[in-house]
C-alpha cells in the first residue's frame, strides 16, 4: 500500500533525491506507523503502555538493526535507516527510540565489538524481534560524563563481578540482554549481561510526562556474576560506547523531523478548515507566516539529514557532523511543534491532534544522546580545536 504524501512533503520534493530502495523502506515504515502505531498511540501514551506485541512485527519488517550486515540484519543504507526513523517518529518518538535502542545501541555494540558467539547467540533473535536488548551506560550522577562512571567490573577466579547503578536505560525491564559498560582495571569495558542474571534489577521510572509509550529504567547491578566470556572483546575505552551513541544520534537527526512533519501537517490541515471572522484561518497572513517559517526550517532539517545520510553511506560521516544534525534538528523540531501548537490554539493541547504529545516527547529527545550543551561544545571544539567541557 502506497500512502499519499502531504502537501508539506510535495513542496519539499525530497523524493526526487531518493533511490527506489530508499523509497521502498520509507513506504513500508510509513504503512507500519500509520496502521500499527497511530491507531492506539494516544491511548498508549495516556496509559503508559509499551505495546510489546509490535516488536516481532518490526522484526518481520526488517528494521531492527537494519543498518547492520549479517546474522539476519538487512544491511540497509544509512539514508534508508534515517527514513525509517523519520516515519516511526512521525507516529511517536517512543517507537523510533525502540528501534534506536535495539538496533543502533545494543545490536551495534554486539555487532562491532562482540565475539563470534555473542553475535550468533543474540543478533539473529534481536533482528527478528524475538529478543530485546538494552544499553546501560548512563548513571544517576551524570550522563554527560561517562568517564566518571562508578559501576565496576572485577575479574577474579575466571568470573566477572559487576556492581553499580545505571539510570534512564531504555527497555531494561523488558530486555532479554543488556550491554553494560563498567570500569575495570584496564579502563571502561562492555559486557553482555542476560537480564535474568541474579543481582540484575530493572525498575521502570515512574512519573514521566514525556515518552510515556516507552520504557526507561533504573538498573541496579548487585554482585552480578558473569563468565569471563561475557566481556565484549573488541570494546576498550569510551570510544566503543560513543560509536554506538553516534549511530543512535544519527537516527534522531531524521526522527525529530518526523515529529515536526506530523505537527506541521496537522496545523496546515487545521488552518484550511478552521473558520474565524468568516474565513479559514489559513487565509490570514500571520498564520501563513507561521506555517511558512515552520516549513522552511523543516526543509532545512530534512536536507541536513539527507546530507549526513549520504556522508554516512560514503563512509565519511564524522561524530562532529552528527552533533550538528542532532543539535539543529531537535532544536528546530521543538520550535516547529511549539509554533504549530499556537496555530491549533486551544485544540492544540488536546489529544485530537498529536502536537502536544510530540512536544513532550521532543523535550526528552533533546536531553538524551547528548544534551544541547554537550553538542554545542562538540561543535565548538571542532571549530576552534579547543575543548571547553571542563
Amino acid at each position: 500500500m502506497i500512502l499519499p504524501r502531504s502537501r508539506t512533503e510535495e513542496l519539499l520534493g525530497l523524493t526526487a533525491l531518493l533511490t527506489p530502495t530508499e523509497l521502498d523502506w520509507q513506504h513500508r515504515a510509513r504503512e507500519f506507523a500509520v496502521t500499527r502505531i497511530a491507531p492506539t498511540i494516544d491511548d498508549d501514551y495516556e496509559r503508559e503502555v509499551f505495546r510489546a506485541e509490535l516488536v516481532p512485527e518490526l522484526g518481520a519488517l526488517g528494521v531492527l538493526g537494519m543498518h547492520l550486515t549479517g546474522h539476519g540484519c538487512a544491511g540497509a543504507g544509512a539514508v534508508s535507516y534515517g527514513l525509517v526513523c523519520h516515519e516511526l517518529e512521525a507516529a511517536d518518538s517512543a517507537w523510533r527510540t525502540f528501534v534506536s535502542v535495539q538496533g543502533s545501541l545494543a545490536m551495534t555494540a554486539i555487532s562491532k565489538y562482540g565475539s563470534a558467539e555473542h553475535k550468533s547467540s543474540w543478533l539473529p533473535r534481536m533482528a527478528a524481534g524475538e529478543a530485546i536488548g538494552c544499553f546501560a551506560l548512563t548513571e544517576p550522577d551524570g550522563g554527560s560524563d561517562p568517564a566518571a562512571m562508578t559501576t565496576t567490573a572485577v575479574l577474579a577466579n575466571g568470573e566477572w563481578l559487576l556492581t553499580g547503578r545505571k539510570r534512564w536505560i531504555g527497555l531494561a525491564s523488558v530486555a532479554d540482554v543488556a550491554v553494560v559498560w563498567a570500569s575495570t582495571a584496564e579502563g571502561i569495558r562492555g559486557f553482555i549481561v542476560p537480564t535474568d542474571s541474579p543481582g540484575f534489577t530493572a525498575t521502570n521510572i515512574a512519573g514521566k510526562l514525556s515518552m510515556r509509550a516507552s520504557i526507561q529504567c533504573d538498573v541496579e547491578l548487585r554482585d552480578v556474576r558473569l563468565p569471563e566470556s561475557a566481556l565484549l572483546p573488541g570494546a576498550a575505552g569510551l570510544a566503543a560506547p560513543f560509536s554506538c551513541l553516534g549511530e543512535a544520534r544519527y537516527g534522531i537527526v531524521w526522527g525529530a523531523m518526523g515529529a515536526a512533519r506530523a505537527s506541521l501537517d496537522a496545523a496546515v490541515g487545521f488552518s484550511q478548515t478552521r473558520m474565524v471572522f468568516g474565513a479559514p484561518i489559513g487565509s490570514k497572513q500571520l498564520i501563513q507566516h507561521k506555517l511558512a517559517d515552520a516549513f522552511v526550517e523543516y526543509e532545512k532539517g530534512m536536507l541536513l539529514a539527507l546530507h549526513l545520510g549520504r556522508l554516512a553511506d560514503a563512509g565519511t560521516l564524522t561524530p562532529d557532523q552528527v552533533s550538528v544534525g542532532k543539535l539543529n534538528n531537535v532544536r528546530e523540531a521543538i520550535a516547529i511543534v511549539s509554533s504549530m501548537r499556537s496555530v491549533l490554539a486551544g485544540d492544540g493541547i488536546t489529544s485530537a491532534y498529536p502536537v502536544m504529545r510530540h512536544a513532550a516527547n521532543l523535550e526528552a529527545v533533546r536531553t538524551y544522546e547528548g544534551t544541547d550543551e554537550v553538542h554545542t561544545l562538540v561543535i565548538g571544539r571542532a571549530l576552534t580545536g579547543l575543548a571547553a567541557f571542563r
